[in-house]
Formats: structure tokens, C-alpha cells, sequence
């Protein structure tokens, strides 16, 4: 993996976590040492008129706040639309790459390197890479403990969005099924902050060996359910949750449908194309040992560092 020797990089953070989660893993695949800083537009009008700057190619530093950081970096990188015009002005001062994450919607895409999801529609640009998943370096923590010599099964349940609705009967028959079809198997179950309490009630009935309740317990076991075990299901709400399933770990990934509130979401998109790739398989009833992840880290190798 081509890295510059001494290769460090300055990550601005929206403060999003989903945001920022994927600057980070961009840093951490590429084992680059990074500084990280807040960011943010001074204000609303502010930030519509980045978008105006951007486009007539005046760059500012009086649109945004950010705080103190070094001078040496080899690239500025961010993700979220508070981020990319500082991106820019900032890597212009200190003589560094721009690297955006995610699509820049409604800024020029003269980054020197664009990360992208497959499931935006990014346009096909020299300098943009397309994912057909979020970024995700899945960090283990001991959070959970598995013993050795006994298959264990992880659930991995979100919750209801703009995208999905969350139907606790439906979740309560899949999560029967998932029990019949491992008996004797060691399961078990995390929830996430837009859980439900009525599922995370039905989570805490059902005989896991361990449940982890977000809102009970707030800290975050998917990492370890992925290092740890054979099979994985993850309810199909969160593109974060399943590239994490899907890029890390040797886990057999199953995805727990749920009802789509619009028929053509960027989810569903994201979900459809990985199932045909076959690194995951939609939950039926049966099951479909999907073990193929995708190598993010020898991928982002090809373009970094960015010309």
C-alpha cells in the first residue's frame, strides 16, 4: 500500500458522527497519523454563501471557524457540507491535498481526491472514487466477551428512519427464526440510539446470552460481534452499520428487511447492490453464508497518495 513515509493529515469534524466516523477510517486504513479539529460555519448565511464562493473561486477564511491546528499536513480531509469549503481554503494555505468525503453536493468537485457512495450517483471523475459502501475501520473493544469452540451469532438492530419503519412484529418473527436455526448457538443482541423502547424490551425478553441496549448501556459492541463471530444480522436501516458488516471480520452477513417508506431510497440501492455483489444476503427465513468483504484498505491504496 503505497503511503508517504511521515504521511499525516488534518481531519475537520461537523461534529456528525456518521460523518466524522468516515474521515477517520479514511486516516485509519491508510495508517496516516492525523490531527483532528472542529469546523463549523460562522452561520446559515454563511454557508449559503460558501456555495456561491466556491463556484466563482473565491476562497475565505471568514466563512467558517476552526480551531487551532498545525501547519505540516500532506491533505485536509472531511466529510458533511459545514466541512468542504474550509476543506478547500484550508488545504490551499497550507499547501496540502483536498480530500472530501461523501459527494460534495452543490460545490465544485475540484478536490484533489473525492471518496464517494455508489448509492449517491456520483458522477465518473478522475479524481473520485466510488464505494459502494461508507467508509468503516471497526475498531474492537472488548466491549463483548465470546468464548472459544462455540459458534456465535450477533443481532444488530437500529431503528425506525426516514427511509424505513421498524415493525416490531415483523422483528419479532425474524428473531425466532434466527433462534430456530441456531440452537445451541451462542447469540447475542446490541441495539442503537433509534431503538425503540418497545424493541429494546423485546430484545431484553428473548434468552441472548448478552444483550447490549444503547440506551441502557451506551457503547458500541459491533465491532467485536464482527471480529468474533460466524454469522451476523443487521436490520437494513443504516448504511453505516452494514459497510461495517460488510467490510470487516470473516461473519456470514444477513439483512433484516424492513418496511421501506420510499420505493427507490439510496439504502435500498446500497443494500440491492452489495446483495449482488454477494457480500450479504437478505434474511428470508433462510440463510445465504455470504463471507466476501470488501477490502477498503487496498482499494483506497490505488489512490492515495492523490496526484
Amino acid at each position: 500500500m503505497p503511503v508517504e513515509a511521515g504521511s499525516k493529515v488534518l481531519i475537520l469534524s461537523d461534529g456528525k458522527p456518521g460523518h466524522l466516523n468516515q474521515s477517520l477510517a479514511f486516516a485509519r486504513l491508510l495508517q496516516l497519523d492525523y490531527d483532528l479539529v472542529d469546523c463549523r460555519c460562522r452561520s446559515r448565511l454563511a454557508k449559503a454563501a460558501s456555495y456561491l464562493l466556491d463556484r466563482l473561486g473565491v476562497r475565505t477564511p471568514a466563512l467558517f471557524r476552526v480551531a487551532p491546528h498545525g501547519r505540516q499536513y500532506n491533505a485536509v480531509v472531511s466529510a458533511g457540507s459545514e466541512t468542504y469549503y474550509a476543506n478547500k481554503v484550508l488545504a490551499a494555505r497550507l499547501k496540502a491535498k483536498a480530500v472530501a468525503i461523501m459527494l460534495p453536493s452543490g460545490y465544485r468537485l475540484d478536490f484533489d481526491l473525492i471518496v464517494a457512495q455508489e448509492h449517491d450517483r456520483p458522477p465518473q471523475r478522475t479524481n473520485l472514487l466510488s464505494l459502494p459502501v461508507n467508509l468503516a475501520a471497526p475498531n474492537p473493544q472488548g466491549v463483548v466477551e465470546f468464548g472459544a469452540g462455540q459458534e456465535s451469532v450477533g443481532v444488530i438492530i437500529g431503528g425506525p428512519s426516514r427511509h424505513f419503519e421498524l415493525s416490531y412484529d415483523q422483528l419479532q418473527q425474524q428473531l425466532e427464526s434466527i433462534f430456530s436455526l441456531f440452537p445451541g448457538a451462542d447469540l447475542v443482541a446490541t441495539t442503537s440510539r433509534r431503538t425503540p423502547p418497545e424493541v429494546e424490551a423485546l430484545v431484553a425478553s428473548l434468552p441472548f446470552r448478552r444483550s447490549v441496549l444503547f440506551n441502557r448501556e451506551p457503547v458500541n459492541p459491533i465491532p467485536d460481534f464482527l471480529a468474533h463471530c460466524q454469522t451476523v444480522f443487521v436490520t437494513g436501516d443504516s448504511t453505516s452499520m452494514v459497510s461495517e458488516a460488510v467490510s470487516f471480520g470473516q461473519a456470514a452477513i444477513e439483512v433484516l428487511p424492513l418496511t421501506p417508506r420510499v420505493a427507490d431510497s439510496k439504502i435500498l440501492r446500497m443494500l440491492q447492490r452489495l446483495e449482488d455483489l454477494g457480500y450479504l444476503h437478505t434474511f428470508d427465513g433462510s440463510l445465504g453464508h455470504c463471507r466476501r468483504k470488501f477490502d477498503q484498505q487496498s482499494i483506497l491504496g490505488t489512490v492515495w497518495p492523490c496526484a
